[in-house]
């Protein structure tokens, strides 16, 4: 790995989690997979048991050089110290609140949450007797604060949300959430590279490494990166009680996608952008919901604590835009493909449905949400026309 924090995000990326350009040997890391490890005797086997939950050999899930070259990578992309591969993005989510919440626990839990994040807080947590309460994703210090309680330990974030892609004043939450006790938690996926988490107050970051990452549609794992030693041991324990796990080869997909993904990064914000503000000038959309274009929610907070953009973004079309109108603008496209992940190197569109029990949801008009991948914008602009042709011949 570079020991040169000085050096680019590019440059990083093309040394961290390797041994280097100066050995001699291939240049990515061999695919390490087991699941016994042999010891030559009692002695090294209790010293190595004794280390558990460091980077050292004791038993297939507790991790192999593979998975620890991936969590290097992470740890280098986030800002954190410690970093734990898992299975799926959605088991970095649940990991943490599982780690972080009790009985009697109560949990603030921001109201444009990823969709399987709610179902696990209003089918699981209370099972485990926490209560979850939803908050406005635009709620200002003030606000935030009269919502925590004395047992409130979990405040969780995620921006921009999902769906509707409001930009969250993180630092702010996080200095609510620190004066009061409580651990701040957050989705990173969109802001990957862009949102250096621990830098603004986030106390856990998550990633779905599924999305940019991974790069190519062809891989599930997620990431929970830590910047205190005393989270890190907390995250570990309960991965370690939940079996979690990730495949080797998985993570030595994730490495070898994560040394393309600054490039991948920059040329898919460019054409996001680029598409998005063409959308903005279409009769028949109402509001661009990215957080670069000006006017949008959160814009303002993007400039202040963001670098870039993801390729991710929503639609909102006006309301005589009916449903079934809407849906033919989806059918009608032949490059953008009906597909619910993102941040690989194609582009999708999907319809969505936004569910709100705390501030305003209703956007008045149908909603899609789009991601840009790496075709030529051309083509992608192209393809946009003929559906939205389709769309007001529905209309």
């Amino acid at each position: 790995m570079t020991e040169d924090k000085n050096h680019g995000f590019r440059t990083r990326l093309s040394h961290a989690g390797r041994a280097g350009s100066r050995t001699h040997g291939f240049v990515n890391p061999p695919v390490h997979r087991g699941s016994t490890v042999l010891f030559p005797d009692l002695a090294a086997r209790a010293a190595n048991r004794a280390r558990r939950g460091e980077q050292v050999l004791t038993y297939g899930t507790q991790g192999t050089q593979t998975h620890w070259a991936l969590e290097d990578m992470i740890c280098e992309i986030e800002g954190g110290s410690r970093a734990l591969i898992v299975g799926t993005g959605l088991a970095a989510v649940t990991l943490p609140l599982m780690a972080f919440l009790s009985a009697g626990d109560h949990c603030l839990m921001l109201d444009s949450c990823y969709g399987p994040a709610r179902n696990f807080c209003d089918h699981f947590l209370p099972h485990m007797g926490v209560e979850t309460t939803y908050y406005d994703p635009q709620i200002d210090e003030a606000g935030i604060a009269k919502l925590i309680r004395p047992n409130t330990k979990v405040v969780y974030t995620e921006s921009p949300g999902s769906h509707t892609f409001e930009v969250q004043d993180i630092p702010a939450i996080a200095r609510a959430a620190h004066a009061r006790g409580a651990k701040v938690l957050m989705d990173n996926t969109w802001g990957i590279h862009y949102f250096q988490p621990f830098a603004h107050g986030v106390d856990v970051s998550i990633q779905a490494l599924t999305k940019y990452v991974g790069g190519h549609s062809d891989i599930l794992l997620g990431s929970v990166t830590v910047n205190d030693e005393g989270d890190w041991q907390r995250v570990r324990s309960m991965a370690s009680l939940h079996g979690h796990y990730a495949s080797p080869d998985d993570c030595w997909l994730a490495l070898r996608g994560a040394r393309t993904m600054a490039v991948r990064l920059e040329r898919q914000m460019e054409s996001g952008i680029e598409v998005a503000l063409w959308l903005s000038r279409r009769s028949e959309v109402k509001q661009v919901l990215h957080p670069a274009l000006n006017g949008a929610p959160g814009h303002d907070l993007w400039r202040r604590d963001f670098t870039g953009a993801s390729s991710l973004f929503g639609v909102v079309f006006k309301p005589e835009i009916t449903a079934d109108a809407m849906h033919a603008f989806i059918d009608a496209l032949k490059l953008f493909g009906l597909g619910s992940s993102w941040g690989g190197f194609e582009s999708l569109a999907v319809p969505t449905e936004v569910t709100r029990t705390a501030g305003s949801g209703h956007f008045g008009g149908q909603m899609a949400r789009i991601h840009v991948g790496l075709e030529d914008v051309k083509d992608l602009l192209a393809d946009l026309e003929q559906g939205l042709a389709a769309m007001q011949a529905v209309k």
